[in-house]
C-alpha cells in the first residue's frame, strides 16, 4: 500500500517531544511489562555530547610533545565520565526504571574478554582495550537514556561543526602549507594521518545533510550548504580512498534515497523554488569553486596524485586497484592475521595482542612490524578476541539489518517521524563500516564516540517505537542507592582518568621530547662533539623518566635508541630497545637490533642469544640475515658470512644492513665485481647512500683494485651528485692525487688518507 502523504499541518503532533513522564510508547509489542520511561537524561548530557563532537575534532596540539589522538582520547574520557556523573547525581531519587538495550551487552562482552585476557595475554594492552570498551559502553547507555528525537538536533549541531572546524584546518593544510599541527602528511587537520581525518569526515556527512534539510531561512540554508561544501572539498584533499568510496555512495545513492524516503519528514519539500535553488547553488559552487584551488604545499605537489581537491578526488578514486602498493602492505598483514584467526579461532590472541604477536604469524622471510594494527576492524577484532569478536560482529550487523529493516517497514505516525533520524544513524554507520575495512577507525578516539552515539541513537529510537523484546529494549530497574553507588564509582573513574591522563602525558612529553633531541643531534651532521654532552644527558634523563613511568610504549622510543646507535652509543642504545622488547617481546627487527648493540660491546654469547630467538620467529626476515653475516663475520668467519651474504642476495633477501656488509666483506675477499654490486643495490634502494657508495668505490678501486680510472668514474659521480659548492667538502674522502683529476687544482686542504674497504671491519655501517 502506498504512503498516505501527509501535509505540513500534520507533521505537529508526529514531532511532540516524548520527555515528560506521562509519555508512552505506541505500538509496543504485546505481553511487554508495560510501558518503556522516556529519556531520563537532561538535555544537559546532550550539550555534553555535541560538545564533545565538536571539540574532539576541532582541537589539535599545536607542539610534538602529545599525539593528537592522545587529546582526543582525554576529552572523550572526560565528557563521558563527567556526563555519567552528572546523569547519576540528577537520578540520585529516581526510582522509575531507566531504559536497556541488548545493544549494549556488546562492548560489555568485549570489556569482560579484555579484562580477563589480561591474566594470560598482553596484560598491558588488555587493559588498554578493557577501558576503551568500557568508556563505549558508558557512552552507549548514556545515550539511550537522554537522546530524545527533539534534541538530536543539538548533537547533529555539534558533529557537524566539529566536522566544519576540522575540515578548515585541512584546507589551510592543503592551500597554505599551514603548520600549526605536527602531523603526517597534508592535509590531517587535527588527526595526525589524513586517512584518520577522511574517516571521521566522511561519517559526519548524513548529519550535515539532515540539518540542511530541515533548515528552513535562506541565511541558514546558505550557511549549512556552504560548511558541507567544505567539509566535502576536505575529504576530495585527503585522497582516502576509502572514504572516497563511501562519500559518493553516500552523495550519490543513501543520501538521495533518504531524501526521497523521507520527503513527507523533512522540510525541503516545503522550501520554495529559490530556496531550493540556493541551496544546490551555494552547495555545489562551494565544491566547484573550493575545489579547483591549487595547493601551496610542495610536497602534495611532488606526490603526482593532483593540485587541485577535485582532482586528487576523482584521480584517487580511478587509482583504486588491486595492484595499489598501499593495499600490497595491508595484505601482508591481512595474511598474517587471517593465520592467527584459523589457528586461535576460540581464544584469539588477546585483547590488544594483535601488534605484539603478529611477528609469530607472518609468512617466512615477511617483516613488516611498523604497524599497530591490522587496518581492518573486524579481521582484527576476529584475531584478537576469538569466538567474542564473533558474536559481537554477527549480533552488530544483525542488529543493524534488522533496524534498517525496521525503518523501512515502519508504519505510522510514530514511526514515520523517526525515519530521518534512523536512517542518518545508519547512513553514517554505513560510513564507518566502508572506512573499517582497510582503517582502524573504531581505535580513534572521535570516530569511536561517533559509533557509539550513532548506535544510542537508534537504539533510543527503538524504545521510542516500543522494541521491547528481551534481546532489544528492557526496563532496568533502578533505585536512589543505585544512583548513588554508581556516582560514587563514577566520580573515582573521573580520578582515576585524572591520575591516568597526568601520568601519560608527562610520559609521552619526556619521551618525545627525548626523540627530539635526538633527532635535532644527529642533523647537526656532528653528533659526537663535546657540544652536544649537555643535550645527551638531558635526553637520557627524559627517556629514562619516560620509561619508567610507561615501559609499554614502543611508538617513539625506539628513535632515540636508533639514533644513539648511529652515533656509536650502543650501551644506551640496547638498554631502550630491550626495554621495548620487554613489552613487545617478539618484534624481530627490535631483537636483531640489541644482537647488533651486544655484538658492539664485545658480549657475542648474548648477541648470538637474541639472534637465536630472531630466527625461531622468522629465519628468513632480513634484519635476522644481516645480523647473521655481521656476527659471522665479527667472530672471524668472514668466508663463511660473505657466502651467506650470497646467498641472501640470490633469494632476494636484503635490507640496508646486509647490502653494506656484503660490499665490505666483498672488498676484502677482492670480489671487487660483487662489492661493486652491493654499492648500485645499496644505493638503488637507500638513496640518500648514493653519494656515500660512490666515495667508497672510488677508495675501493683506487686503494685495493689499483684500478685508476675506474676510481675517477667513481670519485666522479659522487661530484655530479651533489650541488657545485658542496664538492670541496668531499675532497677529504678522496685520495689526494685524484684531486686534480676532479678539477681541483689549487692548495688543497687538509685531509685525513682515505681507507679502503679492506682496511675497515666488515660490520662497519
Amino acid at each position: 500500500m502506498a504512503k498516505k502523504k501527509r501535509n505540513r499541518g500534520d507533521a505537529a503532533p508526529v514531532a511532540a517531544p516524548a520527555d515528560g513522564p506521562a509519555s508512552v510508547v505506541a505500538g509496543r509489542a504485546a505481553g511487554s511489562p508495560g510501558p518503556m520511561q522516556a529519556e531520563a537524561g537532561g538535555a544537559a548530557l546532550v550539550a555534553i555530547f555535541a560538545l564533545m563532537m565538536l571539540l574532539a575534532p576541532a582541537m589539535g596540539v599545536p607542539n610534538e610533545l602529545m599525539l593528537q589522538d592522545t587529546l582526543k582520547s582525554i576529552v572523550v574520557a572526560f565528557a563521558v565520565l563527567g556526563a555519567a556523573l552528572l546523569f547519576l547525581w540528577q537520578q540520585r531519587e529516581r526510582r522509575e526504571p531507566l531504559r536497556w538495550h541488548g545493544i549494549v551487552w556488546l562492548p560489555l562482552l568485549l570489556m569482560a574478554y579484555a579484562f580477563g585476557s589480561m591474566a594470560w595475554s598482553h596484560t598491558y594492552l588488555g587493559g588498554v582495550e578493557a577501558v576503551r570498551w568500557f568508556i563505549f559502553a558508558v557512552l552507549l547507555w548514556l545515550g539511550i537514556n537522554s537522546l530524545a528525537r527533539d534534541r538530536l538536533p543539538m548533537l547533529a549541531h555539534g558533529i557537524h561543526l566539529g566536522a566544519v572546524f576540522a575540515s578548515l584546518w585541512a584546507v589551510l593544510q592543503f592551500w597554505i602549507d599551514w603548520r600549526f599541527f605536527p602531523q603526517g602528511p597534508h592535509p590531517a587537520s587535527t588527526f595526525v594521518n589524513r586517512n584518520f581525518f577522511a574517516e571521521f569526515a566522511v561519517c559526519t556527512l548524513p548529519f550535515s545533510a539532515l540539518l540542511l534539510a530541515q533548515a528552513r531561512q535562506s541565511a541558514r540554508i546558505a550557511l549549512l550548504a556552504a560548511t558541507t561544501g567544505l567539509v566535502i572539498v576536505a575529504i576530495l584533499m585527503t585522497g582516502t580512498r576509502s572514504a572516497l568510496i563511501a562519500l559518493w555512495l553516500q552523495l550519490l545513492v543513501v543520501l538521495p534515497f533518504i531524501a526521497w524516503f523521507c520527503r513527507t519528514q523533512l522540510e525541503f519539500r516545503n522550501w520554495k523554488r529559490s530556496h531550493r535553488a540556493l541551496a544546490a547553488g551555494v552547495l555545489i559552487g562551494t565544491v566547484l569553486g573550493l575545489g579547483w584551488i591549487p595547493t601551496g604545499d610542495r610536497s602534495i605537489v611532488e606526490e603526482g596524485r593532483g593540485v587541485t581537491a577535485l582532482e586528487r578526488g576523482f584521480k584517487r578514486t580511478g587509482s583504486i586497484s588491486p595492484d595499489d602498493p598501499s593495499l600490497g602492505i595491508r595484505m601482508v598483514m591481512w595474511k598474517a592475521t587471517a593465520r592467527v584467526i584459523q589457528q586461535r579461532p576460540l581464544s584469539g590472541v588477546g585483547a590488544g595482542a594483535w601488534e605484539s604477536d603478529i611477528p609469530l604469524y607472518q609468512e617466512e622471510g615477511a617483516q613488516l612490524e611498523t604497524d599497530y594494527y591490522v587496518h581492518n576492524e573486524f579481521l582484527q577484532l576476529l584475531a584478537e578476541y576469538g569466538l567474542v569478536g564473533w558474536l559481537f560482529l554477527l549480533a552488530l550487523a544483525g542488529y543493524l539489518l534488522h533496524a534498517a529493516w525496521r525503518t523501512l517497514r515502519g508504519a505510522g505516525a510514530q514511526a514515520q517521524a523517526e525515519a530521518p533520524w534512523r536512517a542518518v544513524f545508519l547512513c553514517s554507520l554505513l560510513a564507518l563500516m566502508i572506512v573499517s575495512n582497510v582503517g582502524f577507525p573504531w581505535r580513534m578516539a572521535t570516530t569511536g564516540a561517533l559509533f557509539a552515539l550513532c548506535l544510542a541513537g537508534l537504539a533510543a529510537s527503538d524504545a521510542r517505537l516500543g522494541a521491547m523484546a528481551r534481546w532489544t529494549t528492557v526496563k532496568l530497574p533502578w533505585s536512589p542507592v543505585l544512583s548513588r553507588s554508581l556516582a560514587v564509582v563514577a566520580l573515582c573513574c573521573l580520578l582515576l582518568a585524572a591520575y591516568i591522563t597526568r601520568l601519560a602525558a608527562e610520559s609521552e612529553h619526556r619521551i618525545v621530547s627525548a626523540a627530539k633531541i635526538a633527532l635535532t643531534i644527529s642533523a647537526s651532521g656532528d653528533p659526537n662533539n663535546t657540544k652536544w654532552n649537555a643535550s645527551k644527558a638531558e635526553m637520557l634523563r627524559l627517556i629514562r623518566e619516560g620509561v619508567d613511568m610507561n615501559p609499554h610504549y614502543r611508538k617513539i622510543t625506539p628513535i632515540v635508541a636508533d639514533e644513539l646507535a648511529r652515533w656509536g652509543d650502543w650501551k644506551n642504545a640496547t638498554w631502550i630497545w630491550e626495554s621495548v622488547l620487554s613489552s613487545r617481546p617478539n618484534v624481530v627487527a627490535i631483537m636483531a637490533n640489541v644482537a647488533r648493540g651486544y655484538t658492539s660491546m664485545g658480549d657475542m654469547p648474548r648477541a648470538l642469544q637474541f639472534m637465536e630467538k630472531a630466527k625461531k620467529i622468522q629465519p628468513r626476515a632480513p634484519a635476522v640475515r644481516s645480523l647473521e653475516v655481521i656476527l659471522l663475520s665479527r667472530s672471524g668467519q668472514e668466508a663463511r658470512a660473505l657466502e651467506l651474504a650470497r646467498a641472501a642476495i640470490a633469494e632476494k633477501i636484503v635490507d640496508y644492513d646486509l647490502a653494506n656488509a656484503a660490499f665490505w666483506l666483498a672488498a676484502r675477499a677482492r670480489d671487487f665485481d660483487f662489492a661493486a654490486q652491493m654499492i648500485q643495490l645499496r644505493s638503488a634502494g637507500w638513496p640518500q647512500t648514493a653519494v656515500d657508495g660512490s666515495i667508497q668505490l672510488g677508495n675501493m678501486y683506487a686503494i685495493d683494485a689499483k684500478d685508476a680510472d675506474k676510481a675517477l668514474v667513481a670519485f666522479r659521480q659522487a661530484m655530479a651528485a651533489v650541488p657545485e659548492a658542496q664538492r670541496r667538502s668531499l675532497l677529504p674522502r678522496i685520495p689526494v692525487g685524484y684531486w686534480p683529476k676532479l678539477g681541483f687544482t689549487d692548495a688543497a686542504p687538509a685531509a685525513s688518507p682515505a681507507s679502503s674497504p679492506a682496511q675497515t671491519s666488515a660490520s662497519k655501517g
